[in-house]
């Protein structure tokens, strides 16, 4: 289960007991804070804490007195040029720390966002739980054939269920041995910060991550986007479920200048140009390479060729 029974009730004790404060709330993520959303079959987010709200990052664009807002137009606005025109440091007002449980190997890709403070659970001092991620046999497929970081074709139904036996047994298989390496009746038990090395890279861990607006958005314009991995992705659309709540104009101006946005080099620039000049474009003298080429295509369509007048 995401969170155990004295997490659980944890968790509504919290919700249970709120204080007065002087500072700026958001209530959106008010409605958020401490509570799990689960992601993937063991995993959750949940926002432990916060700061900052659309108009702190008014506030600290105009370095005004107070919570610098001028009107809700206005600094719908204000935020939607600041992200049009990078204007990052307003965003780095707001913070989130959240805490996270989520498996090994999407650890390990997340933790290459370094702009970030994050403690994880250490399996120097404490013994990991048997839980681990096990995908659904929708999620099992083949490697592409066009992208080496990709996937392919979904594993037929014999293929897929072979591949859940290994994972299963294999994963129970390390565990059982790791839990007899740290505790050998009648001996001294193995060390366990040596003992974690023989467990799979589908086990579950768990960290608090805290991260400014700015950065967090440039981690979901990369881990939401369709073309990451299914198992970070799916942590980077919960996490875009409490943005919303939490800064409504800042994510609206986001989802559309870089979620939704295209970014096009000088070359796929000059060749747009070109096409909407009229003139029919192959790729031998597009100037693009071929990767450059498919990805220009996969956005802009076939062009078809001109019809005589």
């Amino acid at each position: 289960m995401p969170l155990t029974p004295d997490q659980l009730a944890e968790t509504e004790a919290l919700r249970a007991t709120p204080r007065p404060t002087l500072r700026a709330v958001a209530p959106g993520m008010e409605a958020h804070l401490y509570r799990p959303i689960p992601v993937l079959d063991h995993g959750f987010v949940r926002v432990v804490d916060y700061m900052g709200d659309d108009a702190a990052i008014c506030q600290a664009a105009r370095v005004s007195y107070g919570r610098g807002t001028k009107s809700v137009q206005g600094d719908e606005g204000l935020i939607r040029y600041l992200m049009r025109h990078w204007h990052s440091t307003p965003f780095e007002m707001c913070e989130v720390k959240l805490h996270v449980k989520l498996p090994m190997f999407v650890a390990r890709q997340w933790i290459r966002h370094r702009t970030a403070n994050v403690n994880e659970y250490s399996a120097r001092y404490s013994i990991l739980d048997r839980e681990f991620y096990i995908p659904d046999p929708s999620s099992l497929a083949a490697q592409s054939s066009v992208n080496n970081q990709g996937r392919g074709e979904t594993l037929t139904n014999d293929e897929a269920a072979r591949v859940l036996d290994w994972l299963k047994g294999d994963a129970a298989r390390a565990y059982d041995h790791y839990e007899a390496m740290i505790s050998q009746e009648g001996q001294q038990g193995l060390a366990r910060e040596l003992a974690r090395m023989n467990l799979p890279a589908n086990i579950y861990t768990q960290w608090y991550w805290k991260v400014d607006l700015h950065n967090l958005f440039h981690f979901l314009r990369l881990r939401a986007d369709s073309h990451a991995q299914y198992e970070i992705r799916v942590y980077a659309e919960a996490i875009c479920t409490v943005v919303r709540d939490w800064v409504p104009h800042a994510w609206a101006a986001f989802e559309d200048y870089r979620l939704g946005g295209l970014t096009l080099s000088a070359r796929a620039a000059a060749l747009l140009r070109r096409r909407l000049a009229g003139e029919v474009v192959a790729f031998e003298d597009s100037g693009l390479s071929r990767g450059e080429w498919r990805e220009f295509v996969e956005e802009w369509g076939e062009q078809p060729p001109l019809t005589p007048s």
